[in-house]
C-alpha cells in the first residue's frame, strides 16, 4: 500500500459501516494479542477471527505493526482527561501520566507487542502516522492536566519524561507499575512540590 493510500485510510473519516468493520478487526486484534504473542499475530489471522476477508482487514491496516499501533492508540484514547480544577496541577498531571502508563501494565503480551510495533515499525508510513497521532493524544492529555496557559517547556519536559519512562518499561528495566510510581516522583521534580 502506498503512503498516500495509508494517509487516506487514516485521515479520511469512515462511514458507520466502515467504522464498525474497523472496530471489529481492531477488537479481534486485541483479543488475539491477549491470548498469544506478537510473533503469532498476523493480519490474516485477525481477519479470520473478525470474520472479514483478509483484503478487508488490509483496507484498514497495512501491516501487523500498523494494526498493533492502532490498538495502542485506541487504548490511549480511552484514558480520560484529568482537568478537575479542585486538584492541584501536580495531582492532575500525576493522574494522567499514571493512567497513560498503566494502559498495558497488566497485559504483558499486549505491552510487548505495542513496544515492538511502535519502536520497530519505523519504515512503515502507517505506523509513523499512528505514532504521531498517539503523540498528539498524549500531548493533549498532558497539556489539559497542566491547565490553561501551560508553559510549553513544562509540557515538553513531561512528554519527554513520559516517553522515556515507557521505553524503560518496554525494555523490561522496570514494570509499568514501577514506572508509574517513579513518574510521580519526577512530576514533583518538574512541577515543584507546591503546584
Amino acid at each position: 500500500m502506498s503512503s498516500d493510500a495509508v494517509a487516506a485510510v487514516t485521515e479520511t473519516p469512515r462511514n458507520r459501516r466502515q467504522e464498525e468493520t474497523f472496530r471489529k478487526v481492531l477488537s479481534a486484534g486485541i483479543e488475539m494479542l491477549r491470548e498469544s504473542s506478537y510473533a503469532d499475530l498476523t493480519v490474516r489471522a485477525v481477519a479470520a477471527r473478525a470474520k472479514v476477508a483478509p483484503a478487508t482487514a488490509y483496507t484498514y491496516f497495512s501491516s501487523k505493526n500498523h494494526l498493533i499501533a492502532e490498538v495502542y492508540l485506541d487504548l490511549v484514547n480511552q484514558v480520560p482527561y484529568f482537568t478537575d480544577v479542585n486538584d492541584a496541577m501536580q495531582t492532575r498531571v500525576d493522574k494522567v501520566l499514571r493512567a497513560l502508563t498503566l494502559v498495558v501494565a497488566d497485559e504483558p503480551e499486549v505491552a510487548a507487542a505495542c513496544t515492538t510495533a511502535l519502536l520497530g515499525g519505523g519504515s512503515d508510513p502507517a505506523v509513523r502516522t499512528v505514532r504521531d497521532r498517539i503523540g498528539g493524544e498524549i500531548h493533549k492529555r498532558i497539556r489539559s492536566a497542566v491547565g490553561p496557559n501551560a508553559d510549553p517547556r513544562i509540557v515538553s519536559a513531561l512528554e519527554m519524561t513520559f516517553f522515556g519512562a515507557l521505553v524503560n518499561a518496554g525494555s523490561g528495566a522496570f514494570t509499568y507499575h514501577q514506572i508509574a510510581d517513579r513518574l510521580t516522583y519526577v512530576v514533583g521534580l518538574i512541577l515543584g512540590e507546591d503546584r
